[in-house]
């Protein structure tokens, strides 16, 4: 079964390097099958005997942690878990630029249950939360997104953003895969 890990903040800037090339490696050393990576972001897809859970996403950011100086939060999700929260981002639409389409994956599946989006004035900005992610479109970019940071940090789980344009790549190898 394969699954998806996505580490946070990582390779943004100068801080928190992690090599692509180590992080297939420890996920090898822990026994995890046919590691790739996709871009130079922590994006992580592997296969495993079954379905994994919080320890196995705690072992799996201690072992990046010890080899690589990085403590990330990481999100762990199984591929029907991933595929599902990404054909279910209620913003894509035609014509809309996958890259300012961003889903944010919880760590907790359905610790977003009830959550309301910010009370702020978005202009152009739609934010969609749903249970197990936050979808928004942001027409002016990332950087211009006017959900507070205070929002961000106040919900009861950590989430990894990925823009959809990623997301669609991570589909695909996912789909390359289970042929």
């Amino acid at each position: 079964m394969d699954h998806v890990a996505l580490l946070r903040g990582v390779n943004v800037g100068t801080a928190q390097r992690v090599a692509m090339a180590d992080l297939r490696r420890i996920a090898v050393e822990l026994g995890f099958e046919r590691p790739e990576t996709l871009l130079n972001s922590g994006n992580l897809v592997f296969g495993a005997s079954s379905v994994l859970g919080p320890d196995d996403a705690a072992g799996l950011r201690a072992a990046v942690t010890r080899e690589t100086g990085v403590d990330a939060d990481l999100v762990l999700l199984d591929a029907h878990r991933f595929e599902r929260l990404a054909a279910a981002n209620p913003l894509r639409r035609d014509g809309r630029e996958p890259k300012l389409l961003s889903v944010a994956f919880a760590e907790v599946p359905g610790a977003l249950d009830g959550v309301a989006p910010p009370d702020v004035d978005l202009g152009d900005d739609e934010v969609v939360v749903a249970p197990d992610a936050v979808y928004q479109w942001l027409p002016s970019g990332v950087l211009a997104s006017r959900v507070p940071a205070a929002w961000w940090r106040a919900l009861p789980t950590a989430v990894t953003a990925r823009n959809d344009a990623t997301v669609r790549k991570i589909e695909a190898l996912l789909a390359r895969r289970a042929r």
